[in-house]
């Protein structure tokens, strides 16, 4: 333990800290009054109280020094390597300077704690989330290092000059016994090692432990890490720091290029297309940036990919292009040019799904023919239903100029006839009788 009573200054206030060259020492703002209630909820906190009730010879003083923390007489606590020292203030207004000394583990345990833990990295993570389990005190302890205080562990210095644990020091553990609580990693300090140093000697544990080379100058690189077995990367990503923040979405997608310069372009490429491909690429960036921002995301599952044929008719659809440009790409679509329209109206409305409903002409098998007559049944009273003709997957109406297609998702389409050519004429609905409005254009 040490020796001798170091008197360097020490003021209130100050809420925790733990950067740059403070990585060592911590300071905690003054804890609210706490009547009525236990200094420890936590089986270390508990713990951390029976060391200091095991050793102090004075049960008075302990009493007195509960009331004191309940009061809100212990100021602000400073937590380092060895010591825990606070200013405690009397109901008189007295104040007295008070520290805990605890000895701190060697380099030579820390090493072995480290090894240890390197090992077991259920530990670190239990640590991480504010939790201390008794297995790592107890594979602490099977490696030789005590982690919690024992009886006579917790020494007392305290200016009222007591030789003993007196109200003061009494006091300064029991609030001590809350921040434990709260997190774990200060007995770790105490013990000589703050968290920020604690993870970054287990990180560089892992890593020589998976074969990550550290160095390098040009000359001596070595070949690169093809990679590490799948235990030792779930292990370390357990101690990284978290992932920063996602970036907020743009209000709008950026600009696309200007590729209207005086270099003219090479045989087969056309600027005004390149132009067109580059907004659609940001736009398209923008949605999917925003879908994945969106919550539940993680819960979705991963969309199909689009043909060549119905790309090109999204590219029609969406990014709106020049009349030569979506003759070209009607052919890209496997459209005529005037049947492009009808196709980019079907994606409009609903995609792929609608896309494929505009191109079926397919029997239903005997389960879905049932389902989509039962439907159709149901949608009407019997003396308002219109009369439909029915022909694999789609109902015309009697004079042929409406029509509903049943969708391979179980939806109805509405179809118009228009020029000789059918046309959806709305989006598809679950309702066989709110499609059909809109096939009319109610």
């Amino acid at each position: 333990m040490r020796d001798g009573y170091e008197a360097e200054e020490f003021a209130e206030g100050g809420g925790a800290r733990e950067d740059g060259a403070a990585a060592q020492e911590r300071t905690f703002a003054a804890l609210p009054p706490a009547p009525g209630r236990g200094f420890a909820a936590s089986w270390w906190g508990k713990a951390w109280l029976k060391a200091l009730e095991d050793t102090a010879l004075d049960l008075q003083q302990l009493k007195a020094g509960r009331r004191v923390a309940r009061e809100g007489g212990v100021g602000a606590v400073s937590v380092r390597p060895g010591r825990i020292t606070a200013v405690v203030r009397e109901r008189d207004g007295s104040t007295y300077r008070s520290d805990v000394l605890l000895q701190e583990l060697d380099e030579q345990e820390w090493d072995r704690f480290l090894g240890m833990a390197a090992e077991r990295t259920g530990h670190i993570a239990a640590l991480l989330d504010r939790d201390m389990p008794p297995h790592l005190v107890e594979d602490a302890a099977a490696a030789g290092m005590d982690l919690l205080p024992g009886v006579g562990d917790l020494e007392p210095r305290c200016t009222c000059e007591a030789w003993d644990h007196c109200p003061h020091t009494a006091a300064l553990c029991y609030q001590v016994a809350r921040l434990l609580d709260q997190d774990p990693f200060v007995l770790m300090l105490m013990r000589g090692r703050g968290e920020r140093m604690l993870l970054g000697g287990l990180q560089e544990r892992i890593a020589a432990a998976a074969g990550v080379p550290e160095v390098t100058t040009e000359e001596s690189v070595p070949d690169p890490v093809t990679g590490i077995p799948a235990d030792q990367a779930y292990a370390a990503g357990s101690i990284l720091p978290g992932l920063p923040a996602p970036p907020a979405l743009p209000g709008e997608p950026g600009p696309a290029p200007s590729l209207d310069t005086e270099t003219d372009p090479e045989a087969g490429i056309d600027p005004t297309a390149l132009e067109m491909l580059a907004r659609d690429a940001a736009a398209r960036a923008h949605r999917m940036l925003a879908d994945a921002l969106a919550p539940g995301h993680e819960g979705r599952p991963v969309p199909e990919g689009l043909t060549v044929r119905q790309d090109a008719v999204r590219l029609a659809a969406e990014a709106r292009p020049e009349p030569w440009i979506a003759h070209r790409l009607s052919g890209g679509a496997g459209k005529t040019r005037a049947g492009l329209p009808a196709a980019v109206a079907a994606w409009r409305y609903g995609g792929a799904t609608a896309l494929a409903v505009l191109d079926e002409d397919r029997p239903l098998d005997g389960e879905a023919l049932a389902r989509a007559r039962s439907r159709l049944a149901e949608a009407w009273e019997e003396d308002e239903a219109p009369r439909l003709r029915a022909e694999r997957n789609r109902w015309t109406s009697a004079d042929g100029g409406l029509q509903l297609r049943y969708g391979p998702d179980g939806r109805w389409n509405p179809y118009r006839k228009e020029n000789g050519q059918w046309f959806p004429a709305g989006p598809s609905d679950d309702d066989p009788a709110a499609a059909w409005a809109e096939a009319l254009g109610v």
